[in-house]
């Protein structure tokens, strides 16, 4: 493997992107196949050995105004939320998303990836053949791990470094809030995708090594590795990838690519092509897959004349049906004494060592944490569709009746402030995060700017276009704020993050409280205005998960496909996409495990379509 600053003229495998499932892609086959020449090209910057990317405790620094890491895609005006727009960054580094994320070890239910295979027709990625691949990709450092789970793949499972007094609170106070859902124990595995686990109260996995306690991402365990045993393989970071080439036949010969001004500000110097002999692979993203499909003349003819593209092939699916996880955060006041990483995350000197001396922890434990200790996955009961309306109730006898497994919303703890703090006192919180796991919402991207990868994209998440929609995210408010407020720990609700309920009414009393309420307090009732003031704040607070996908979608091309269940590129040859823009459906999970199963998968298909062995 090498980085070279000038790449050879031709390679085997040209893959246009670097993320996460690019790099499963390369790396698997580069150790299949010594003999194949393999270029992956990044536009963002490489992380090799560097702490922003290996520490944990280090992520919010990617989210951070200025990152080099990460590209920010602002959406157009959205009547739905009041005419705000929607920023979703999304990771730019060689690994992607999942050399920047949270490091959430979530697995999708089974019949999400039955759905990719019968629903939308795309044989062989039924969750009976991606589960030998999930177990492939992953070493389960947790005791009592079942036959779903691996022990000798390249990326690490484990708890993490330690489980803070507030995520135990949040645990105890939502088995005891609603007994008759939550008899699991708190260590029920709901990522085994063989038994049904919705409402389960658990505590989280994550992609942390227990033993090195740095985060599993595929650069550091399947790509930089390979430098001395792996010369096939090249990898060149801060370059744009504008669009493919081909030849008279529609058959990809290879890419245009130039510098990346952000990392190059001497300028982006010409435009440089290089061949792919045998295939070459789109892997940008849900956001920049599209883009380079459209740049390179596939795509819908409206798109294409706009920004002046000669259109190739007629494939109207291209950038359409994105999809994300529409999701609200809500912080709390903590207690002086509670194990909180918010000054962590606020990137206070010497805060790490302070918590290691107050948890009675070592600094490698609070470093190798992520804030996230405990959820649920919830599945309404029959009541409780009845009082999400009947715009849910019409999308839940649809979609949710029949496939048991289908969790509406995830409800989970961060024993830290995760949002805006703008305007917050610098004190200890916690936040209790929650989001829609099947959101009705469809939306596009679609590029404005024929040549310029830099170019902002016509985006439209669709978010909280339907009740259906709106009403679980309202619901989810209030069953947490009863959970937040019978935790021990807490202190009351910083006034100017919730919403502005009427101040003599009930749903305005704990804003000021200044300690826990007794479990069997009563629920709080909310008015008609409390509610219409609570569907506000929504809509001028819900944002993305960032779990972008969707855009270049693996079904039948006359239902708005763009590739098939081989990966390939509808109407040309020698042209695939693998990454989270093929999922049609959405998953209920973070979605990085979902990235890792679909490079698994395409490395199977490529290694299968040029006759390599030992990809399986």
């Amino acid at each position: 493997m090498s980085t070279p600053t000038a790449i050879n003229e031709e390679y085997d495998i040209v893959i246009a992107g670097g993320g996460t499932a690019a790099c499963v892609v390369a790396g698997r086959l580069a150790v299949a196949d010594a003999n194949l020449r393999i270029l992956l090209l990044e536009a963002g910057p490489t992380t090799y050995d560097n702490p922003a990317h290996t520490l944990p405790l280090n992520i919010m620094c990617h989210l951070a105004p200025g990152s080099r890491t990460t590209r920010a895609h602002i959406s157009q005006p959205s009547a739905a939320l009041g005419g705000r727009t929607t920023i979703v960054p999304c990771g730019q580094c060689l690994g992607g998303g999942g050399s920047i994320n949270f490091m959430m070890y979530t697995r999708p239910s089974a019949s999400d990836f039955d759905d990719w295979e019968t629903v939308y027709q795309n044989p062989g990625w039924g969750s009976k053949d991606l589960i030998p691949l999930l177990k492939k990709i992953e070493t389960y450092q947790v005791p009592g791990g079942g036959p779903t789970h691996g022990t000798d793949g390249p990326l690490a499972v484990s708890p993490g470094g330690y489980f803070t007094d507030l995520g135990k609170q949040f645990l105890q106070v939502a088995r005891i809030l609603d007994p008759d859902r939550a008899q699991k124990p708190d260590d029920t595995d709901s990522n085994d995708l063989e038994t049904i686990n919705v409402y389960t109260v658990g505590v989280f996995r994550r992609w942390i090594n227990a033993k090195t306690g740095t985060r599993s991402d595929v650069p550091h365990n399947m790509i930089y590795q390979l430098k001395d045993t792996r010369p096939n393989l090249h990898f060149l970071t801060g370059v744009h990838v504008k669009h493919v080439t081909f030849d008279d036949e529609n058959r990809a010969t290879g890419v245009a690519y130039a510098l990346n001004p952000l990392l190059h500000p001497e300028g982006p110097g010409d435009t440089r092509t290089v061949r792919g002999t045998k295939l070459v692979l789109v892997s940008a993203g849900a956001f920049g897959s599209p883009g380079i499909l459209e740049r390179s003349g596939i795509g819908t003819k409206d798109v294409l004349d706009s920004v002046g593209v000669r259109q190739r092939v007629d494939l109207p699916g291209v950038g359409e049906n994105y999809q994300d996880h529409s999701v609200l955060f809500i912080q709390y006041f903590a207690a002086d004494e509670a194990q909180s990483l918010a000054a962590i995350f606020r990137n206070e000197e010497g805060a790490i060592d302070t918590a290691a001396a107050e948890f009675g922890m070592t600094r490698k434990d609070v470093s190798m944490h992520n804030a996230v200790d405990a959820g649920i996955k919830w599945r309404p009961k029959p009541s409780e569709v009845a009082e999400l309306g009947p715009e849910f109730q019409e999308y839940w006898d649809s979609y949710f009746a029949n496939a048991p497994d289908k969790p509406v919303l995830w409800m989970g703890i961060s024993s830290s402030f995760v949002g805006d703090p703008t305007g917050a006192p610098p004190r200890k919180y916690y936040t209790l995060g929650f989001y829609n796991q099947y959101p009705l919402a469809r939306g596009h991207v679609h590029i404005m700017h024929a040549d310029d990868v830099s170019a902002p994209t016509d985006f439209v998440p669709g978010f909280f276009e339907s009740q259906a929609e709106v009403r679980p995210l309202t619901w989810g408010y209030k069953f947490l704020r009863e959970i937040a407020r019978r935790m021990p720990h807490f202190r009351g609700e910083p006034p100017m993050l919730h919403p502005k309920f009427a101040p003599s009414g009930p749903a305005s009393i704990i804003a000021h409280a200044e300690g826990p309420v007794p479990f069997d307090a009563p629920r709080i009732v909310y008015s008609e205005d409390d509610e219409r003031a609570l569907e506000e704040f929504a809509r001028a607070q819900v944002g993305t998960c960032w779990h972008s996908l969707g855009t270049c979608a693996m079904k039948p091309c006359e239902q708005g496909g763009v590739v098939d269940a081989r990966l390939n590129v509808y109407g040309v040859h020698g042209l695939k996409v693998a990454d989270l823009s093929v999922p049609p459906g959405n998953v209920s999970a973070n979605t990085y495990g979902t990235a890792l199963v679909i490079g698994e998968k395409a490395a199977v298909i490529i290694a299968e379509d040029l006759g390599i062995k030992g990809v399986v």
